[in-house]
């Protein structure tokens, strides 16, 4: 079973985390959520976080363990946002499950094919040598050689923990990500539909999502609404916090 953080009494709340994130990511944001009237769930997908880990990696399975998920914790109507990755996984969740979704949130990514992007960021994890026992400044150092952008390296050291005394690790399944790096772009079936409000949200100074894209996401969600949060690039929620809940929420109580 997926390992989540639930708090709050209410209407469920899945929130889906993206890719090599948690959900501590959402700390902040689940909180506030939670004190709106939510029963917030805050997931971390296999292979992520303090889930488990499985040589299993595609949008199929990942979409059957939040439908696992959901039976073990007999919900039976919930809403759900998904940021990137989990973008990704909720977008197939709700085609494929439109009982199960009442409100659909899709944080900063479209229902297209997305070329292979991450070489850099794996080339920073996989230069880290754990046998080698090194610190946090020493995986820092390493990773910074690789990325220069101050926030994606924090995100990424977030995943730092330890081990065992003296032995650091990264909490995600590194060789699996390596061998199935290629499942993380794929494209949403063209033949699946979800009838039901939708809200897709793009960073401002992201182009995950392009005015070219509109057209393929209104084809897969025909009830979709498109907003724009100002001054934010690719993790939105995290760079405009306060913009991000005050959309999402509102839609989420319309």
């Amino acid at each position: 079973m997926l390992y989540s953080k639930i708090e709050g009494q209410g209407q469920s709340l899945l929130i889906l985390h993206g890719f090599l994130g948690m959900s501590d990511n959402w700390k902040t944001l689940s909180a506030q959520y939670a004190t709106k009237g939510f029963q917030v769930h805050t997931l971390d997908l296999r292979n992520h976080g303090k889930s488990f880990h499985s040589d299993d990696f595609s949008y199929e399975i990942l979409v059957q363990d939040v439908v696992d998920y959901c039976q073990f914790h007999q919900l039976k109507s919930i809403d759900i946002i998904g940021h990137s990755m989990g973008g990704k996984v909720v977008m197939l969740l709700a085609t494929k499950y439109p009982e199960l979704i009442r409100k659909l949130i899709v944080a900063d990514i479209g229902p297209k094919f997305y070329p292979q992007h991450h070489q850099t960021i794996l080339k920073a994890l996989n230069a880290v040598d754990f046998s080698k026992k090194p610190s946090r400044a020493d995986v820092e150092n390493i990773v910074s050689e690789y990325i220069s952008d101050f926030g994606t390296r924090q995100f990424l050291l977030k995943n730092l923990y330890w081990k065992e005394p003296g032995q650091l690790a990264f909490r995600f399944n590194l060789k699996v990500f390596n061998e199935k790096i290629d499942k993380i772009g794929e494209a949403l079936p063209l033949n699946n539909h979800f009838e039901k409000n939708t809200l897709f949200l793009r960073g401002e100074k992201s182009d995950y999502i392009l005015d070219s894209d509109f057209e393929a996401i209104m084809h897969h969600f025909p009830k979709a609404e498109i907003a724009t949060i100002a001054n934010a690039g690719h993790w939105l929620h995290a760079e405009n916090p306060t913009a991000f809940f005050e959309k999402t929420i509102a839609f989420l109580k319309q």
